[in-house]
Protein backbone atom coordinates (compact mmCIF):
# COMPACT_ATOMS: atom_id res chain seq x y z
CA UNK A 1 0.00 0.00 0.00
CA UNK A 2 3.04 2.37 1.23
CA UNK A 3 4.53 1.51 -2.28
CA UNK A 4 1.38 2.58 -4.43
CA UNK A 5 0.95 5.58 -2.73
CA UNK A 6 4.27 6.86 -3.17
CA UNK A 7 4.10 5.42 -6.50
CA UNK A 8 0.90 7.47 -7.23
CA UNK A 9 2.58 10.81 -5.29
CA UNK A 10 5.75 10.48 -7.87
CA UNK A 11 3.56 10.43 -10.64
CA UNK A 12 1.56 13.72 -10.02
CA UNK A 13 4.71 15.46 -9.09
CA UNK A 14 6.03 13.87 -12.54
CA UNK A 15 2.77 15.52 -13.67
CA UNK A 16 2.94 19.07 -12.65
CA UNK A 17 6.74 19.43 -13.40
CA UNK A 18 5.85 18.44 -16.74
CA UNK A 19 2.85 21.01 -16.76
CA UNK A 20 5.68 23.81 -15.39
CA UNK A 21 8.36 22.75 -18.12
CA UNK A 22 5.72 23.03 -20.54
CA UNK A 23 4.45 26.72 -19.60
CA UNK A 24 8.23 27.60 -19.13
CA UNK A 25 9.35 26.70 -22.68
CA UNK A 26 5.97 28.98 -24.11
CA UNK A 27 7.19 32.06 -22.11
CA UNK A 28 10.60 31.58 -22.74
CA UNK A 29 10.55 33.56 -26.00
CA UNK A 30 9.75 37.75 -25.75
CA UNK A 31 6.54 38.60 -26.07
CA UNK A 32 7.53 41.12 -29.22
CA UNK A 33 4.96 43.06 -31.29
CA UNK A 34 6.73 46.16 -33.36
CA UNK A 35 5.38 49.52 -32.14
CA UNK A 36 4.13 48.41 -28.18
CA UNK A 37 5.80 48.19 -25.27
CA UNK A 38 4.35 46.31 -22.00
CA UNK A 39 4.42 46.90 -18.32
CA UNK A 40 2.52 45.96 -15.28
CA UNK A 41 -0.35 48.48 -13.47
CA UNK A 42 1.45 49.77 -10.33
CA UNK A 43 5.08 49.08 -11.88
CA UNK A 44 8.12 51.44 -12.90
CA UNK A 45 8.72 51.17 -16.70
CA UNK A 46 11.28 52.47 -18.58
CA UNK A 47 11.38 53.84 -22.24
CA UNK A 48 14.48 54.25 -24.62
CA UNK A 49 14.49 56.46 -27.66
CA UNK A 50 15.99 54.38 -30.25
CA UNK A 51 17.28 57.16 -32.82
CA UNK A 52 18.69 59.41 -29.91
CA UNK A 53 22.45 60.34 -30.63
CA UNK A 54 25.08 59.56 -27.65
CA UNK A 55 24.47 63.14 -25.48
CA UNK A 56 22.08 64.71 -27.39
CA UNK A 57 19.10 66.62 -26.43
CA UNK A 58 15.84 64.57 -26.71
CA UNK A 59 12.27 65.90 -25.59
CA UNK A 60 9.67 63.40 -24.76
CA UNK A 61 5.73 63.63 -25.43
CA UNK A 62 2.91 61.75 -24.39
CA UNK A 63 0.21 61.65 -27.11
CA UNK A 64 1.60 64.34 -28.65
CA UNK A 65 1.84 67.03 -25.39
CA UNK A 66 5.19 67.16 -23.27
CA UNK A 67 2.90 66.57 -20.13
CA UNK A 68 2.69 62.87 -18.43
CA UNK A 69 0.57 61.69 -16.32
CA UNK A 70 2.54 59.69 -14.02
CA UNK A 71 5.98 60.91 -12.49
CA UNK A 72 8.83 60.49 -14.40
CA UNK A 73 12.40 60.78 -14.87
CA UNK A 74 14.04 61.74 -18.55
CA UNK A 75 17.50 61.16 -19.02
CA UNK A 76 19.70 61.10 -21.86
CA UNK A 77 16.80 59.32 -24.37
CA UNK A 78 15.56 57.37 -21.43
CA UNK A 79 12.32 58.00 -20.06
CA UNK A 80 11.50 56.58 -16.50
CA UNK A 81 7.78 56.31 -14.99
CA UNK A 82 6.92 55.90 -11.85
CA UNK A 83 4.38 53.04 -10.44
CA UNK A 84 2.02 53.81 -13.73
CA UNK A 85 -1.54 53.10 -13.55
CA UNK A 86 -4.34 52.93 -16.64
CA UNK A 87 -3.87 56.52 -17.47
CA UNK A 88 -0.72 56.53 -18.01
CA UNK A 89 -1.60 54.14 -21.68
CA UNK A 90 -0.98 55.74 -24.52
CA UNK A 91 1.62 56.88 -27.00
CA UNK A 92 5.15 58.07 -26.02
CA UNK A 93 7.27 59.95 -28.64
CA UNK A 94 10.95 61.28 -28.71
CA UNK A 95 12.01 64.38 -30.55
CA UNK A 96 14.95 66.11 -30.83
CA UNK A 97 15.86 69.80 -30.61
CA UNK A 98 14.34 70.93 -33.95
CA UNK A 99 11.17 68.97 -32.79
CA UNK A 100 11.65 66.42 -35.34
CA UNK A 101 10.06 63.13 -34.38
CA UNK A 102 12.97 60.23 -33.74
CA UNK A 103 11.10 57.26 -32.30
CA UNK A 104 7.33 56.28 -31.04
CA UNK A 105 5.85 53.54 -28.98
CA UNK A 106 2.64 52.88 -27.57
CA UNK A 107 2.87 51.90 -24.30
CA UNK A 108 -0.03 49.28 -22.80
CA UNK A 109 -0.60 48.25 -18.79
CA UNK A 110 -2.25 45.24 -17.71
CA UNK A 111 -1.49 42.54 -15.07
CA UNK A 112 0.04 38.71 -15.37
CA UNK A 113 -2.57 36.30 -16.47
CA UNK A 114 -4.46 34.47 -13.22
CA UNK A 115 -4.91 30.43 -13.64
CA UNK A 116 -7.55 29.99 -15.79
CA UNK A 117 -11.27 28.34 -15.07
CA UNK A 118 -11.30 25.38 -17.38
CA UNK A 119 -14.41 22.80 -17.59
CA UNK A 120 -13.99 19.44 -20.06
CA UNK A 121 -17.45 17.80 -21.33
CA UNK A 122 -17.63 15.12 -24.00
CA UNK A 123 -20.46 15.62 -26.53
CA UNK A 124 -20.49 12.53 -28.80
CA UNK A 125 -18.29 10.07 -27.20
CA UNK A 126 -15.36 10.17 -29.43
CA UNK A 127 -14.43 13.30 -28.67
CA UNK A 128 -13.29 15.79 -25.25
CA UNK A 129 -13.71 19.29 -25.54
CA UNK A 130 -12.15 21.81 -23.35
CA UNK A 131 -13.41 25.23 -22.31
CA UNK A 132 -12.09 28.18 -20.52
CA UNK A 133 -12.00 31.84 -19.49
CA UNK A 134 -9.82 34.05 -18.03
CA UNK A 135 -9.86 34.34 -14.04
CA UNK A 136 -8.91 37.84 -14.39
CA UNK A 137 -9.23 40.77 -16.62
CA UNK A 138 -5.62 41.60 -17.76
CA UNK A 139 -6.11 44.85 -19.69
CA UNK A 140 -3.49 42.78 -22.13
CA UNK A 141 -3.10 40.68 -25.51
CA UNK A 142 -3.50 36.69 -24.57
CA UNK A 143 -3.17 33.45 -25.79
CA UNK A 144 -3.40 30.16 -24.75
CA UNK A 145 -1.76 26.30 -25.08
CA UNK A 146 -3.43 23.45 -24.68
CA UNK A 147 -2.13 19.88 -24.43
CA UNK A 148 -3.06 16.93 -22.59
CA UNK A 149 -1.64 13.26 -21.38
CA UNK A 150 -3.66 10.07 -21.44
CA UNK A 151 -3.52 7.47 -18.73
CA UNK A 152 -4.11 4.05 -19.57
CA UNK A 153 -2.17 2.11 -17.28
CA UNK A 154 -1.89 2.48 -13.58
CA UNK A 155 0.79 4.38 -11.83
CA UNK A 156 2.88 1.42 -11.16
CA UNK A 157 3.17 0.44 -14.72
CA UNK A 158 3.63 4.11 -15.93
CA UNK A 159 6.75 4.65 -13.38
CA UNK A 160 7.53 1.04 -14.33
CA UNK A 161 7.45 1.14 -17.80
CA UNK A 162 7.36 5.03 -18.60
CA UNK A 163 4.20 4.39 -21.23
CA UNK A 164 1.79 7.68 -21.64
CA UNK A 165 0.79 9.28 -24.45
CA UNK A 166 0.94 13.04 -24.47
CA UNK A 167 -0.73 15.28 -27.61
CA UNK A 168 -2.00 18.71 -28.47
CA UNK A 169 -5.44 19.84 -27.73
CA UNK A 170 -6.76 20.91 -31.12
CA UNK A 171 -7.53 24.25 -31.40
CA UNK A 172 -10.14 26.15 -33.75
CA UNK A 173 -8.88 29.66 -34.16
CA UNK A 174 -12.54 31.15 -34.73
CA UNK A 175 -13.13 29.77 -30.99
CA UNK A 176 -9.79 30.94 -29.02
CA UNK A 177 -11.17 29.25 -25.97
CA UNK A 178 -11.69 25.94 -26.60
CA UNK A 179 -9.65 22.64 -27.82
CA UNK A 180 -10.70 19.43 -28.64
CA UNK A 181 -8.96 15.84 -28.24
CA UNK A 182 -9.97 14.07 -31.39
CA UNK A 183 -10.48 10.19 -31.15
CA UNK A 184 -10.08 9.53 -27.38
CA UNK A 185 -10.85 6.79 -25.53
CA UNK A 186 -13.92 6.90 -23.31
CA UNK A 187 -12.39 4.30 -20.41
CA UNK A 188 -9.35 6.07 -20.32
CA UNK A 189 -8.55 9.40 -18.31
CA UNK A 190 -6.97 12.77 -19.77
CA UNK A 191 -5.01 14.86 -17.59
CA UNK A 192 -5.29 18.77 -19.80
CA UNK A 193 -3.00 21.45 -19.03
CA UNK A 194 -4.17 24.64 -20.17
CA UNK A 195 -1.51 27.30 -20.32
CA UNK A 196 -2.83 30.91 -20.07
CA UNK A 197 0.13 33.44 -21.30
CA UNK A 198 0.16 37.77 -22.22
CA UNK A 199 3.43 39.96 -22.14
CA UNK A 200 3.92 39.76 -19.12
CA UNK A 201 3.76 36.06 -17.65
CA UNK A 202 2.23 32.71 -18.37
CA UNK A 203 0.19 30.60 -15.40
CA UNK A 204 -1.89 26.96 -16.53
CA UNK A 205 -4.54 24.57 -14.83
CA UNK A 206 -4.04 21.14 -14.49
CA UNK A 207 -7.49 19.37 -15.16
CA UNK A 208 -7.92 15.13 -14.80
CA UNK A 209 -11.16 14.14 -16.55
CA UNK A 210 -12.71 10.90 -16.73
CA UNK A 211 -14.04 10.76 -20.03
CA UNK A 212 -17.45 8.28 -19.34
CA UNK A 213 -17.81 11.23 -15.86
CA UNK A 214 -17.82 14.45 -18.32
CA UNK A 215 -20.55 12.94 -21.10
CA UNK A 216 -22.97 16.22 -21.79
CA UNK A 217 -25.04 15.75 -25.07
CA UNK A 218 -25.65 18.92 -27.47
CA UNK A 219 -29.41 19.74 -27.41
CA UNK A 220 -32.02 17.85 -29.27
CA UNK A 221 -32.93 18.97 -33.07
CA UNK A 222 -35.63 19.56 -34.83
CA UNK A 223 -38.35 20.03 -32.14
CA UNK A 224 -41.48 20.32 -33.64
CA UNK A 225 -44.91 21.40 -31.66
CA UNK A 226 -48.67 20.80 -33.25
CA UNK A 227 -52.21 20.41 -31.95
CA UNK A 228 -54.18 17.20 -31.69
CA UNK A 229 -57.10 17.75 -34.38
CA UNK A 230 -60.74 17.44 -32.10
CA UNK A 231 -58.66 17.24 -29.04
CA UNK A 232 -58.64 21.36 -27.25
CA UNK A 233 -56.19 19.62 -24.32
CA UNK A 234 -53.54 17.76 -26.29
CA UNK A 235 -50.45 18.89 -27.73
CA UNK A 236 -47.87 16.27 -30.38
CA UNK A 237 -44.32 17.04 -29.93
CA UNK A 238 -41.77 15.09 -31.95
CA UNK A 239 -37.70 15.74 -32.22
CA UNK A 240 -34.39 14.52 -33.54
CA UNK A 241 -30.98 13.17 -32.23
CA UNK A 242 -28.58 15.91 -31.91
CA UNK A 243 -26.38 15.64 -34.96
CA UNK A 244 -23.23 15.43 -32.66
CA UNK A 245 -24.71 12.33 -31.05
CA UNK A 246 -23.39 8.80 -33.14
CA UNK A 247 -26.00 7.15 -34.49
CA UNK A 248 -25.52 3.78 -32.89
CA UNK A 249 -27.50 0.99 -30.75
CA UNK A 250 -25.08 1.25 -28.46
CA UNK A 251 -25.23 5.09 -27.60
CA UNK A 252 -29.14 5.60 -26.71
CA UNK A 253 -30.36 8.57 -25.41
CA UNK A 254 -33.09 9.64 -22.89
CA UNK A 255 -35.10 12.71 -23.03
CA UNK A 256 -37.04 14.87 -20.83
CA UNK A 257 -39.92 17.49 -21.81
CA UNK A 258 -40.74 20.33 -20.45
CA UNK A 259 -43.70 22.70 -20.81
CA UNK A 260 -46.17 24.92 -19.60
CA UNK A 261 -48.57 27.75 -20.80
CA UNK A 262 -47.43 31.36 -21.29
CA UNK A 263 -48.45 33.18 -18.66
CA UNK A 264 -47.54 30.85 -16.08
CA UNK A 265 -44.40 30.27 -15.06
CA UNK A 266 -44.25 26.46 -13.56
CA UNK A 267 -43.02 23.88 -15.92
CA UNK A 268 -44.35 20.64 -15.96
CA UNK A 269 -41.36 17.90 -16.57
CA UNK A 270 -41.71 14.40 -18.14
CA UNK A 271 -39.06 11.56 -19.06
CA UNK A 272 -39.62 9.21 -22.40
CA UNK A 273 -37.22 7.38 -24.31
CA UNK A 274 -38.96 7.45 -27.84
CA UNK A 275 -38.34 10.59 -30.20
CA UNK A 276 -42.07 11.91 -29.46
CA UNK A 277 -44.72 12.09 -27.33
CA UNK A 278 -48.01 13.71 -26.54
CA UNK A 279 -48.81 16.51 -23.98
CA UNK A 280 -52.36 15.57 -22.80
CA UNK A 281 -53.13 18.06 -20.27
CA UNK A 282 -52.48 21.33 -21.80
CA UNK A 283 -54.45 24.18 -21.15
CA UNK A 284 -57.70 24.85 -23.74
CA UNK A 285 -57.16 27.60 -26.17
CA UNK A 286 -53.93 28.92 -24.16
CA UNK A 287 -50.54 28.98 -26.30
CA UNK A 288 -47.53 26.60 -24.79
CA UNK A 289 -43.74 26.76 -24.13
CA UNK A 290 -42.25 23.44 -25.17
CA UNK A 291 -38.42 22.29 -24.33
CA UNK A 292 -36.44 19.38 -24.70
CA UNK A 293 -33.15 17.92 -23.38
CA UNK A 294 -31.51 14.77 -23.25
CA UNK A 295 -28.99 12.62 -21.44
CA UNK A 296 -26.89 9.21 -21.80
CA UNK A 297 -29.25 6.04 -21.26
CA UNK A 298 -27.22 4.72 -18.84
CA UNK A 299 -27.03 8.33 -16.67
CA UNK A 300 -24.10 8.60 -17.63
CA UNK A 301 -22.72 12.40 -16.86
CA UNK A 302 -25.37 15.03 -17.33
CA UNK A 303 -28.30 16.46 -18.95
CA UNK A 304 -28.16 18.58 -21.89
CA UNK A 305 -28.66 22.19 -22.12
CA UNK A 306 -32.41 22.61 -23.29
CA UNK A 307 -33.44 23.21 -26.38
CA UNK A 308 -34.86 26.71 -28.25
CA UNK A 309 -37.94 27.20 -27.16
CA UNK A 310 -41.15 26.10 -29.59
CA UNK A 311 -44.50 27.39 -28.94
CA UNK A 312 -48.42 25.98 -30.48
CA UNK A 313 -51.78 26.26 -29.29
CA UNK A 314 -54.06 23.23 -28.94
CA UNK A 315 -56.81 22.19 -31.20
CA UNK A 316 -59.94 24.96 -31.09
CA UNK A 317 -63.39 25.11 -32.76
CA UNK A 318 -62.31 27.85 -34.48
CA UNK A 319 -59.66 26.16 -36.35
CA UNK A 320 -62.44 23.67 -38.21
CA UNK A 321 -64.35 27.00 -39.07
CA UNK A 322 -61.87 28.46 -40.76
CA UNK A 323 -60.90 25.06 -42.87
CA UNK A 324 -64.47 25.18 -44.01
CA UNK A 325 -63.49 28.62 -45.03
CA UNK A 326 -66.60 31.73 -45.88
CA UNK A 327 -69.88 30.82 -47.15
CA UNK A 328 -70.74 31.85 -50.36
CA UNK A 329 -73.80 32.05 -52.58
CA UNK A 330 -74.05 28.78 -54.05
CA UNK A 331 -73.71 27.67 -50.62
CA UNK A 332 -76.47 29.25 -49.16
CA UNK A 333 -78.40 27.72 -52.17
CA UNK A 334 -77.63 24.41 -51.93
CA UNK A 335 -78.63 24.32 -48.02
CA UNK A 336 -81.96 25.69 -48.81
CA UNK A 337 -82.52 23.55 -51.47
CA UNK A 338 -82.00 20.22 -49.31
CA UNK A 339 -85.39 18.65 -47.74
CA UNK A 340 -86.59 19.63 -44.08
CA UNK A 341 -85.85 17.11 -41.81
CA UNK A 342 -85.00 16.09 -38.27
CA UNK A 343 -81.99 17.96 -36.92
CA UNK A 344 -78.37 16.83 -37.85
CA UNK A 345 -77.03 14.49 -35.51
CA UNK A 346 -74.01 16.57 -33.11
CA UNK A 347 -70.96 14.67 -33.15
CA UNK A 348 -69.15 14.95 -29.40
CA UNK A 349 -65.64 15.52 -30.85
CA UNK A 350 -63.90 15.77 -27.83
CA UNK A 351 -61.53 13.80 -26.29
CA UNK A 352 -63.09 9.37 -25.87
CA UNK A 353 -60.79 9.35 -22.83
CA UNK A 354 -62.07 12.29 -21.55
CA UNK A 355 -66.00 11.00 -21.85
CA UNK A 356 -64.37 7.47 -20.46
CA UNK A 357 -63.06 9.68 -17.62
CA UNK A 358 -66.27 11.54 -16.77
CA UNK A 359 -68.24 8.54 -17.12
CA UNK A 360 -66.30 6.81 -14.63
CA UNK A 361 -66.16 9.81 -12.23
CA UNK A 362 -70.14 9.98 -12.51
CA UNK A 363 -70.60 5.92 -11.85
CA UNK A 364 -68.43 6.69 -8.48
CA UNK A 365 -70.62 9.69 -7.42
CA UNK A 366 -74.01 7.73 -8.14
CA UNK A 367 -72.30 4.67 -6.07
CA UNK A 368 -71.42 6.45 -3.42
CA UNK A 369 -74.36 8.38 -3.28
CA UNK A 370 -76.49 4.74 -3.13
CA UNK A 371 -74.55 3.98 -0.34
CA UNK A 372 -74.99 6.67 1.50
CA UNK A 373 -78.68 6.47 0.96
CA UNK A 374 -78.61 2.79 1.76
CA UNK A 375 -76.84 3.71 4.88
CA UNK A 376 -79.42 6.26 6.36
CA UNK A 377 -82.26 4.04 5.46
CA UNK A 378 -80.44 0.97 7.38
CA UNK A 379 -80.07 3.47 10.30
CA UNK A 380 -83.41 4.70 10.45
CA UNK A 381 -85.23 0.91 10.68
CA UNK A 382 -82.93 0.32 13.43
CA UNK A 383 -83.75 2.90 15.68
CA UNK A 384 -87.60 2.60 14.64
CA UNK A 385 -87.07 -1.42 15.55
CA UNK A 386 -85.76 -0.23 18.73
CA UNK A 387 -88.22 2.14 20.03
CA UNK A 388 -90.98 -0.61 19.52
CA UNK A 389 -89.21 -2.97 21.63
CA UNK A 390 -88.74 -0.37 24.21
CA UNK A 391 -92.82 0.54 24.14
CA UNK A 392 -94.12 -3.07 24.33
CA UNK A 393 -91.65 -3.82 27.47
CA UNK A 394 -93.11 -0.61 29.33
CA UNK A 395 -96.48 -1.51 28.85
CA UNK A 396 -96.11 -5.33 30.04
CA UNK A 397 -94.11 -3.62 32.70
CA UNK A 398 -97.19 -1.18 33.79
CA UNK A 399 -99.81 -3.92 33.79
CA UNK A 400 -97.81 -5.84 35.59
CA UNK A 401 -97.82 -3.17 38.66
CA UNK A 402 -101.41 -2.32 37.83
CA UNK A 403 -102.79 -5.79 38.72
CA UNK A 404 -100.28 -6.38 41.80
CA UNK A 405 -101.81 -3.29 43.20
CA UNK A 406 -106.02 -4.75 42.81
CA UNK A 407 -106.96 -6.16 46.19
CA UNK A 408 -107.36 -9.83 46.65
CA UNK A 409 -111.28 -10.12 46.34
CA UNK A 410 -110.88 -8.13 43.03
CA UNK A 411 -108.09 -10.96 41.59
CA UNK A 412 -110.60 -13.98 42.78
Amino acid sequence: MKMTSCASCIGRVIVVLQAILVSASVTSSEWVEEGFKFGAVGSNVSLTCSRARNGSVVQWRFNGLPRFPARFLADHGHLLLFKVDLSAVGNYSCHDEAGRLLSSSFLRLGHPPGIPSVFCRVSDYENISCFWNSSRETFLPTRYFATYRKHTLTEEEKLRNNHYVTGTCLQDPSRPNMCSVRNSEFWSSYTMNITEENPLGSSFRLLKVLMHSIVKPDPPEALVVEPVPFAPRRLRVSWDYPATWPKSAHFLLKFRLQYRPVVHPVWSVVETANLTDVITDALMEMEHVVQVSTKDFMDAGDWSDWSAEVRATPWTSKDDTQEMGPFTEDSDEVSTSEPEGPDPVVFDRSDPLEKVAVLASLGIFAFVILVVVLVIIILIWIRLRRKGKDGSKKHDFISAIHMKALPKAQLL
